[in-house]
């Protein structure tokens, strides 16, 4: 069901892999082009991309405040309850991260700092199709609205020019989103990055998408910042004996049923779990609804490997840098202290990472491809910008004067000390 490999075969098949550079080409240009257009002509090439990819466009882009209030009579409750328990957890959780602006005394004559100051308008976009993440609209809206964001705009696409699903309607009410539009692809990335006649540009756009979504992404930037291009999604599970490996399997197929590219991987120091892990494979598969998915992404895209300890087991995962990391071992706290590059890390046999994607409270949206080598998931900070500031008493400037003028002259940048030396000739 999903490979044993040897050490090195395990590192060649879980290395992050290369997009195909023709192929990757090919979504950039089809990206490009449609940007272009949506530059040019606004809403009407909006809706002309609508209807090339989803069918019937939609009367208007913007949801109305009366769908919004209806769709809360259109959800069962229970479904209301939970999005609003996980609502909760996130909203405690990403509150610790909040920061203030903050001055510091340097010296009696020198005064330093830095200010605090949200984005002015953040643009999530939720994916659509043949499934709604209400989830993904939490965590991304959220943590925005905590960092003090006075405009969260939602784009997500719909078929048919059919109604919003109430359930993201909903969620978006919890999470406080201000504006939902109808649009998704390509042309959502393009009109909040650009602004139409109906939509707002700016100033960031997060949240996850299709190939041609990531290439978007990927164009826009530097007009707008984006929070990352994400690859696909991945676990990596580090096994001891003790470990249970119904749990496991489960935990491997949970990430397998994304779609057939998605990574999973077991990297355990028992041979016999392994063997146990397989098993459980077959079996619970069987059980599920998207079986030939996760069976292609685990023979596919999947591997396990048996290692001599677990610091060998460790090594491993750091060299993966996964998006998903699970450790289940005998105490698994005094493990984390060997963690150096995952995007999040899920504790115990208690702890799958599904729990993570809906409920607990950390951020979902996390590096992939091996990106958490030297980036972070979604979180307040990507709501923030920071401005440091300075104040020097005339003292001050005269204490560093001459250090200044030395090293502006040595880059022969004469004028750089003469904007301070010019100061200390007054007197």
């Amino acid at each position: 069901m999903i490979p044993l490999l040897s050490v090195e075969e395990f590192l060649t098949k879980a290395a992050p892999e290369k997009t195909n550079s023709q192929e990757q080409q090919q979504f950039l240009q089809a990206a490009a082009s449609i940007i272009a257009d949506v530059q040019n002509a606004g809403d009407q090439a909006v809706r002309t991309y609508i209807e090339k990819f989803d069918g019937k466009a939609p009367a208007t882009f913007l949801v109305t405040e009366e769908e919004r209030r209806a769709a809360w009579d259109k959800v069962d409750q229970d479904v209301i309850e939970a999005l609003q328990r996980a609502a909760k957890n996130i909203r405690s959780f990403h509150q610790k991260q909040v920061n203030n602006s903050r001055m510091m005394q340097m010296d009696e004559d020198i005064i330093a700092g830095q200010l605090y100051r949200s984005i002015d308008r953040v643009g999530i976009y939720v994916p659509g199709g043949t499934a709604v993440y209400p989830s993904s609209v939490l965590m991304n809206a959220i943590p925005a609205v905590l960092a003090g964001v006075n405009d969260v705009m939602m784009t997500t696409p719909v078929k048919d020019g059919e109604e919003l699903d109430p359930v993201l309607a909903v969620a978006a009410d919890i999470a406080g989103v201000t504006n939902i539009y109808r649009v998704g692809g390509v042309q959502a990335i393009a009109a909040l990055a650009y602004g139409t006649e109906t939509i707002p540009k700016v100033d960031k756009i997060v949240g996850p998408g299709n190939a041609y979504v990531a290439a978007a992404k990927k164009l826009v930037y530097g007009d707008v910042g984006i929070d990352m291009i994400a690859g696909p999604s991945e676990v990596a599970i580090i096994a001891d004996q003790s470990a249970n490996p119904v749990f496991i399997a489960a935990d491997l197929i949970a990430q397998a049923e994304h779609d057939t590219n998605a990574r999973a991987f077991l990297i355990t120091t028992s041979a016999v779990l392994a063997e146990r892990v397989q098993q459980e494979l077959v079996t619970q598969c069987k059980e599920l609804p998207r079986q030939s998915i996760a069976t292609t992404s685990l023979q596919e895209k999947g591997a396990a490997v048996v290692v001599q300890d677990l610091q060998k087991a460790f090594e491993l995962s750091n060299k993966l840098a996964p998006e998903h990391l699970e450790i289940q071992v005998t105490d698994p706290l005094s493990h984390l202290s060997k963690v150096r590059h995952a995007g999040s890390v899920f504790l115990g046999p208690y702890t799958p990472e599904a729990i993570g994607d809906y409920f607990a409270g950390p951020n979902h949206v996390l590096p992939t491809s091996g990106t958490a080598r030297f980036s972070s998931g979604l979180s307040v900070d990507d709501f923030v910008k920071k401005t440091t500031y300075l104040y020097y008493t005339e003292q001050a400037l005269r204490d560093a004067g001459e250090a200044v003028v030395t090293i502006a002259n040595q880059e022969q940048l004469e004028g750089h000390g003469l904007a301070v030396s010019k100061r200390l000739e007054e007197k």
